[in-house]
């Protein structure tokens, strides 16, 4: 216990003087919102991975491979094609050129410029600021759970002191005193998880053994999974079936796009001088993230043999039923004490690091993008009350951290990304790409593609529209589809993620819309394209 209270305390002191360094050299909006776009390319991979990579990840993804096997490593496939290649080559270059054309230091901010709409800016930084404190809480819950397994204290106490920590840096510091720790917190974390996939490795005998190992354990897979479609922990579900559904649709698809319109990761295409850091960068990303996805994943599946080897029971069971309990229990008993005190260190790395991006993004989206917009407050106010809004995020994260059910933070997660690409995608990629794309298409679009996503998740995904009964309440059964005949495909959709029907909507609307409505102003195109 002493061992893990010195090691906190060091990480703690580097990551306070991190924070005190990006304070100094924050004198305006820019350092606060873009780093002053002179970070270089290792720091800004390091953050986007770091910021990708969280607690939700590790744990809550890594907890939800230990209930549903190998068929997340598709995810990791999807990470490394979608969330590094395509995202900084295809999004990264025409993010960075057209925000700086633009001058505009958000998301919200570079879709509302490039359409030359105050909604557009307005309503999508509502959107942020209401729903990433869900997301937030996914990744509370992460670092929160390690606390309290390791620490063994409770689980309200781990998410205050986490949550207090997190705001006396990033409240004060800006994106500088983010990038900067976000760069030492990834380093921490690509060597915990290098050090526990081989342990786990080596535990099972090796490579072919451990994945021998977990398929012959076929027949402890629960009747509960069995019946929702799971084979095994290595051959994955059947296709089509409920939980086929869940880890394709929700997971793999929800998620692996999803990554593409996330505020706090495109947002960071900005703060880098030139496209020369974004090639270099892919470099950097493209072994950072699948190294930290692959392999949480991989001991997420593996667990269940280490679990089963040791105490005769799968990793769910050993966890009570809290699939985000799988890890830190993997963790705490399985591995030597030394390596629980620095693997608590990775998660913390881990958790801060995304969640202070998390709080910037949310705290910008309020001070930013609907005072300085739409109350037309100055930009020296507007920091201020971006560090209001910050603090606002926060609370509300803790607050849903608290109320949140048990084996949430994948799901949180997921719910966060199909949102975003639901909502953003279609009118950010256009927007990079299509010079026909007009305002009106943009704004129902946006509209639309929010309104489909939450139609479909308070009436027809059972996974939310379940506990939070609206559809009970007004239609009289849990879902809409509730009471289809079973196994039609109809009754299916209740597993289908709403980011599946939702994003081919929203990209619908925006094409079909833009043919018949007035194109934007050559001189307003002639400006969003000047440095592409």
């Amino acid at each position: 216990m002493i061992t893990k209270i010195v090691i906190i305390v060091i990480y703690l002191a580097v990551i306070f003087y991190l924070g005190f360094k990006g304070w100094q050299s924050t004198k305006k909006s820019t350092d606060y919102m873009l780093a002053g776009r002179q970070m270089n390319p290792f720091i800004m991979a390091m953050s986007y991975g770091a910021t990708f990579v969280s607690t939700s990840a590790i744990i809550g993804f890594g907890g939800a491979a230990g209930l549903f096997g190998f068929p997340l490593l598709w995810l990791t496939l999807a990470t490394i094609v979608i969330g590094v290649f395509v995202a900084m080559v295809f999004f990264g270059k025409r993010t960075r050129r057209m925000g700086l054309a633009l001058e505009s230091h958000t998301f919200p901010e570079l879709l509302g410029r490039r359409y030359d709409s105050r909604f557009i800016q307005g309503f999508a930084g509502g959107i942020i600021f209401l729903f990433i404190p869900i997301y937030a809480a996914a990744v509370l819950i992460g670092i929160s759970r390690m606390m309290e397994i390791s620490f063994g204290i409770p689980y309200g106490a781990a998410l205050i002191i986490i949550s207090i920590i997190l705001a006396m840096y990033v409240v004060t510091g800006g994106m500088k005193a983010v990038m900067y720790t976000d760069a030492f917190q990834g380093v921490i974390m690509a060597v915990m998880m290098l050090i526990l996939v081989i342990s786990t490795y080596v535990m099972l005998g090796g490579v072919t053994e451990a994945h021998q190992t977990l398929t012959d354990m076929v027949n402890l897979m629960p009747e509960k999974l069995v019946k929702g479609g799971m084979i095994g922990w290595t051959q994955g579900a059947r296709f089509g079936t409920p939980l086929w559904l869940v880890i394709y649709t929700t997971i793999v698809y929800g998620v692996g796009v999803g990554v593409l319109a996330q505020p706090q990761l495109a947002v960071r295409f900005m703060t880098v001088p030139s496209d020369r850091e974004l090639n270099r960068a892919v470099l950097y990303g493209g072994i950072f993230i699948p190294l930290m996805t692959g392999v949480a994943f991989t001991v997420g599946a593996l667990s269940n043999a280490v679990f089963y080897k040791s105490v005769g029971k799968i990793s769910i069971a050993v966890a009570g039923g809290n699939m985000d309990k799988i890890i830190p229990m993997y963790i705490e008993q399985m591995m030597p004490p030394w390596f629980s005190s620095l693997f608590l260190l990775a998660m913390l790395a881990a958790g801060m690091s995304t969640l202070s991006s998390q709080y910037h993004v949310g705290g910008t989206a309020l001070g930013r993008d609907f005072f300085e917009r739409f109350v037309k407050v100055s930009s020296e106010k507007s920091v201020k009350i971006t560090r209001i809004g910050v603090s606002i995020t926060l609370l509300a994260a803790i607050a849903w951290a608290w109320v949140l059910p048990p084996s949430i933070i994948a799901r949180a997660t997921a719910f966060f990304f199909g949102l975003c690409a639901a909502s953003f995608l279609p009118i950010y990629l256009l927007g990079l790409y299509w010079k026909g794309m007009t305002k009106k298409a943009a704004k129902v679009s946006l509209v639309g593609g929010f309104s489909a996503s939450m139609f479909w998740l308070l009436f027809v995904h059972a996974k939310e529209a379940v506990p939070i009964g609206l559809c009970q309440t007004l239609f009289g059964q849990p879902t809409l589809v509730t009471n289809a005949t079973k196994g039609s495909w109809i009754w299916l959709l209740q597993w289908v993620d709403p980011n599946v029907v939702a994003l081919p909507i929203s990209l619908i609307l925006a094409i079909g819309v833009s043919f018949i409505t007035t194109k934007i102003d050559k001189e307003h195109l002639k400006l969003c394209w000047s440095n592409i």
